[in-house]
């Protein structure tokens, strides 16, 4: 059955390292000491916390065995915690001058309860800084759904309006900044947006087969509607847009 797979994830890592990279470096603190990242995966984001803030200590949150393993073993100096991220913010008591969270949190329900808690663990002055996928309206998406068998129950996505995020939070921070990106990324053709989301959003519906036949279909037949829909450039390349949100709130 597939699970999460950090060579999969990571055949696009500088695509998918690139918001977490833009999230930093909109960061504006002086003494940055302690950061956690959640939803670490195979560390590539905390990588970049890592260049950014040398020395502050740096841990990463993932609930991914595998994920943690590939980080473990590439950054062995560091403390990872293998946990869900919404059982951490239960129960941890520690406060952070970066709270940081690139493209994880789209898999946990219930934004309401979850961003403040979060933002709990932010020291005074410190920030909370999260990146979430915002695409699942595009048409790869949608795209899954229709394709999937009818009993083919998936875990969702989740994400909101920017003003939900703002709305939700600017009663409890001294400032709140959101903002969306639509990145172009350059990929060789159709097929490479499929390799893609095995990597991510796949996945849910790639587990939720209980035998082969009927995964290999679904690849099939996602990959051939990919191709129509995503026609290459006249350099033979494709462009595959894919919408992200940003925010930063920063504690009083």
């Amino acid at each position: 059955m597939p699970t999460w797979n950090a060579g999969q994830y990571l055949k696009f890592a500088e695509e998918r390292t690139r918001p977490c990279r833009d999230l930093a470096s909109a960061i504006r603190l002086g003494d940055v000491r302690r950061i956690i990242d959640l939803g670490c995966g195979p560390g590539n984001s905390t990588a970049v916390l890592a260049e950014r803030w040398p020395s502050a200590e740096i841990a990463g949150v993932d609930s991914s065995i595998a994920m943690i393993d590939t980080a473990r073993r590439e950054q062995s100096h560091r403390r990872w915690l293998v946990s869900d991220i919404l059982e951490w913010a239960q129960s941890e008591r520690e406060r952070f001058d970066i709270v940081f969270s690139n493209a994880a949190l789209h898999w946990i329900d219930e934004h309401h309860r979850l961003f403040p808690k979060l933002f709990e663990r932010v020291r005074s002055g410190g920030v909370l800084a999260i990146q979430i996928p915002a695409d699942f309206n595009a048409l790869p998406h949608q795209l899954m759904g229709e394709l999937a068998p009818q009993d083919v129950h998936v875990k969702e996505w989740h994400s909101h309006p920017p003003e939900f995020y703002y709305d939700l939070l600017a009663p409890l921070a001294a400032d709140v900044n959101v903002w969306e990106t639509i990145y172009q990324h350059v990929v060789p053709d159709a097929d490479a947006i499929v390799e893609w989301y095995k990597g991510s959003g796949l996945r849910p519906f790639m587990e939720a087969f209980a035998g082969e036949a009927g995964r290999k279909n679904f690849i099939e037949n996602y990959s051939a509607r990919i191709r129509t829909a995503f026609p290459p450039r006249e350099d033979g390349r494709v462009l595959f847009p894919f919408r992200r949100l940003f925010l930063i709130a920063r504690a009083q």
